[in-house]
This record gives structure tokens, sequence and C-alpha cells, in this order.
């Protein structure tokens, strides 16, 4: 058992969301009861997931996707309506970290995902409004097969990717940007990567990826991150002894 004030003061001290010009609030988003015994994580912050959480006995829900963002109505509609009620009605507490939880550079979805590459190193890639919110890694030696790293790719993410095969035969360097980070091949281009990865593709991107002869994955948006939220979940489980239940609802996009 943990105070909802601890954990929360852990998670923001440990991201930094105030070093992120976000499309949303960070940090607790919806209060519910003030002592966590069972934290639930999840990617998005969906019906379904409350629904699921509540069962579970959950008494945080943690996510990467909240409720709330830049631009969306102020009024409610029914379906917001209903995911508030099932967090008021289970007194379930709600907290989502976006972009940070893409750029932190150890439970960060990015580094996750070059751990789970197989790269020895990675450094700060994709700037958003000043702040990296992905990496750069690098893989040892002479570097892993274009057709190797696309199966690690789907051995990681449970899923194969959409990809096109037009950088060197070898992969020494890749940019990766999970979720819909498809704007941030330019900067992989730019800074000579083999390889990019992220979540969702764009239409333009085959064109671009094969003119400027580098190797483009698209992985999933939900696939792409599941690392952080889940990794952030372990975590509150050993630094403050709650349980910790991912909750995974796979999503085809």
């Amino acid at each position: 058992m943990a105070s909802l004030r601890d954990l929360i003061d852990h998670l923001d001290g440990l991201l930094d969301p105030a070093a992120y010009t976000d499309f949303g609030p960070n940090g607790l988003q919806v209060p519910g009861r003030e002592e966590v015994a069972t934290v639930a994580t999840g990617v998005s912050a969906t019906a379904e997931l409350f629904e699921r959480a509540a069962a579970a006995g959950a008494d945080l829900v943690l996510t990467h996707h909240g409720l709330f963002w830049e631009g969306s109505p102020r009024a409610l509609d029914r379906p917001a309506r209903r995911r508030l009620k099932l967090l008021f009605d289970a007194d379930m507490s709600l907290a989502a970290y976006h972009l940070p939880l893409d750029g932190h550079p150890e439970v960060g979805n990015n580094a996750l995902i070059a751990a789970g590459l197989g790269c020895e190193a990675w450094e700060p890639f994709a700037v958003h409004r000043g702040t990296p919110i992905g990496v750069a890694g690098r893989f040892p030696g002479a570097g892993v097969a274009a057709d190797e790293l696309v199966a690690r790719v789907e051995r990681l993410t449970a899923r194969a990717p959409l990809a096109f095969l037009d950088g060197p035969g070898r992969v020494t360097t890749i940019g990766i940007v999970s979720g819909a980070g498809a704007g941030y091949l330019a900067d992989a281009i730019a800074a000579g990567h083999d390889a990019f990865l992220t979540g969702e593709p764009a239409e333009r991107v085959m064109a671009q990826a094969r003119e400027a002869q580098i190797t483009f994955m698209a992985a999933g948006h939900y696939a792409t991150e599941t690392f952080g939220v889940r990794a952030l979940g372990d975590r509150l489980a050993t630094e403050f002894g709650v349980r910790h239940l991912f909750i995974d609802l796979p999503n085809p996009i």
C-alpha cells in the first residue's frame, strides 16, 4: 500500500513532464482514493481499460494516452461521460504521461525499443518543440542485417511491421520514434541513419525512404507504446510494494 500522492510525486520526478510541450496534461488527471494497493497500466484511457481495471480491484490506472487533449471539445460527450463515470464509481485515479514517456532515456518507449532490438547504445533524437522524444540507436560491430532487424521488430512488438527495405544491407544506426512518428523520417535521413522505426506510417514515407535509401518500418502505434507504461508499473511495484497489472488491449493501428 502506498499513498497516491507519493506515487504521483515519484512519477513526476522521474519523467519531468514540465520539460515537454505536450498535446495534453501529464500527471494526475482524475483523483480517486488516497491509498493505492493495485496499479493497472494500459496504453490508452478507454472505457474497456477502466472496466477491466475496476474488475481487477485497481486503485490507480496509469496510461500513456490520457483523457484530455489539446483541441478536444470542452463539453463532455456521452463516451467521455461514461469513461469518467467508470472512474468515479470505482473511486479509481487516472494518471497519464505522454511525451515524457516516449522520451525518457531509461523507461521511455523508444529507449526500451532500442534495448529490445539489441542496440548497444542510444542517444536523444527527434526534437519536438525543443525537447527530444525519440532515440537514435547504434548496433554493435558491423550492425545487423536489414531482414534480421525486421524479424527482431516482429518478435519485440508481436506483429509484423510494414517495412520498406531500401537502405543498406546491414543496419548500424536506427532512429526510433514510437506512435505517430512518421514525420521524423526526415530527421533520420538528415542524420544519416540506416533505418527508421515508428508506429504509424504515412503515405509519403515509401517514396521518401526509397529515394533517400533508408530502411523504414512501421510496427503499429499501439504495439510500439506498450513498453514504457508497463515499465512504469513494474517500477512502482518495486519501489512501493504495490501490485501491478498490465492490461493488454491490442489495437491493429
